[in-house]
């Protein structure tokens, strides 16, 4: 994994499923963090993912996993709070 630069960015834990998961995720597999490098998609819906470490992982269309998703703070405020809840 690269090292860590500030750059206005947040980090969030959010579920992912095969539809959702994205390039850059970092997932928990067995204790061990995995960044996403690299997606396939499979038949059925589901996807392959490729690790920077080289490993794959195959997520099906029930698969739930959490993950660390890089934002920029700008988008994180307008993605959490609509604009007709704020005060």
């Amino acid at each position: 994994m690269s090292t860590w630069v500030p750059s206005g960015a947040m980090a969030a834990s959010i579920e992912v499923t095969a539809a959702t998961v994205r390039r850059g995720d970092v997932i928990q597999i067995g204790g061990q963090p995995c960044r996403v490098a690299d997606l396939f998609n499979l038949p059925g819906g589901a996807k392959r993912l490729c690790f920077e470490s080289g490993e794959l992982l195959t997520m099906h269309t029930r698969t739930r996993l959490v993950a660390l998703r890089m934002q920029r703070v700008g988008d994180q405020l307008r993605g959490f709070s609509p604009s007709r809840h704020r005060r």
